[in-house]
């Protein structure tokens, strides 16, 4: 039995060690099946996803020189809504995952592509790639679970700064790109471990910094005076129009794949020191919920929606994941897991859900009624005083630092 599977919730326990461990051999032929035939096909996917955002937002520039005219600005916001969109999502996510190295294409690699975003790729890819992918869904360790702002599991203690985490959520929704940069950074767990600010923290101030002034100045500044005079005000609105619908939107799809109700967080004490491949490929499987949808909600969601199977395999062609999903979750259905897949709106609802409930006191949401609430109002209001008592001065500091 693994650690997982001693979880009293656990929806692993029915599993055998050899089960765990053919998960992991199925699994691994599925992905030497995606490598054996990845090719030309392929190759050409990306290449027709690039020209496609490429001239899609040069389009929108041009229509937005237009851009005093409603009709042209609407039309011009929107189409670089998307460019951006696809820029970040189903290319750059994918590309620093290294999905498309095996192509040995200089202009589409890993180690030399740069995307319309806040977060330097080295930061992210060593954020997202190497500690995220690897710890995933453990409290702790992996940054990506509720940013270091949220209460993510019922197990964490409550307190009441908790209770403002969805208006917290909702800001960093508005500005995820640069809330991005900064968890990339890991200011936070420096400070939480004590070490100060080093010469490595300052190096990624300053290269977060740099990035930052470089998409700024392009968004508020360059674009809008290439407009020209008639075109500045438009440009300059439609671009922040189209960084805060990509911002929302990028987050709506990360959240809908690690936090709607079902899928499980995992604490350091409850995993082997050294897991096994099929130990960790389950708990990308458990740790991780789909988006089902048609595929041009696929295409713009980065093919996040089938956040299942990119988890099980960040480096294999994301195009691929539509392809092998129907084994994936015949695979789940075989051992009796549930593969967390649901239409958009579903999902977001299900994850805002999340952080509401767990803003609050185990169990106060479910408890909670039209009849009863100022009871439960006034219950709500003697905790929180009973749990800022609680905290004595060195702690509060720590918590106000987490």
């Amino acid at each position: 039995m693994t650690a997982l599977q001693r979880q009293a919730h656990s929806q692993v326990r029915h599993l055998t060690a050899d089960d765990v461990e053919q998960i992991g051999r199925e699994l691994d032929r599925i992905r030497q099946d995606v490598l054996d035939s990845r090719g030309a096909r392929d190759a050409a996917y990306i290449r027709r996803v690039i020209a496609v955002q490429r001239r899609l937002e040069l389009a929108s520039r041009v229509v937005l020189l237009a851009g005093r005219y409603p009709p042209a600005w609407v039309l011009g916001t929107a189409a670089l809504s998307v460019a951006k969109i696809l820029d970040n999502m189903e290319i750059g996510h994918n590309v620093l995952h290294g999905q498309w190295d095996w192509m040995r294409d200089p202009q589409i690699h890993s180690s030399t592509w740069d995307w319309d975003h806040a977060s330097p790729p080295e930061q992210w890819k060593r954020a997202h790639n190497e500690t995220h992918h690897t710890y995933t869904n453990i409290l702790g360790q992996d940054n990506d679970l509720g940013y270091g702002i949220m209460r993510v599991d019922e197990d964490q203690e409550w307190q009441p700064r908790y209770l403002v985490q969805p208006l917290w959520n909702f800001v960093n929704a508005c500005i995820f790109q640069y809330g991005i940069a900064m968890y990339d950074i890991e200011f936070g767990e420096h400070l939480r471990e004590g070490k100060g600010i080093t010469p490595e923290l300052r190096s990624r101030i300053r290269a977060a910094a740099d990035k930052v002034r470089k998409q700024v100045t392009k968004d508020y500044v360059v674009h809008p005076l290439l407009a020209g005079p008639g075109g500045f005000l438009a440009t300059l609105t439609a671009n922040a129009t189209a960084n805060f619908v990509r911002n929302v939107w990028s987050h709506s799809i990360i959240m809908c794949g690690h936090f709607p109700e079902g899928v499980e967080t995992f604490e350091q004490g409850q995993l082997p020191q050294r897991e096994t491949r099929g130990e960790w490929y389950l708990r990308q499987m458990l740790g991780s919920a789909n988006i089902s949808g048609p595929p041009l909600m696929h295409l713009m969601s980065g093919n996040l929606s089938h956040q299942i199977e990119h988890h099980l395999f960040p480096d294999l062609p994301s195009n691929r994941y539509a392809e092998i999903a129907p084994r994936v979750r015949q695979l789940f259905e075989r051992y009796g897991l549930t593969y967390n897949a649901r239409p958009l709106p579903q999902q977001v609802a299900s994850a805002w859900h999340r952080v509401f409930r767990l803003s609050l006191p185990n169990d106060w949401l479910a408890e909670t009624n039209r009849r009863n609430l100022p009871r439960q109002l006034k219950s709500l209001w003697r905790q929180s005083r009973q749990s800022r008592g609680a905290v004595g001065p060195g702690r509060r500091r720590a918590l106000a630092l987490a």
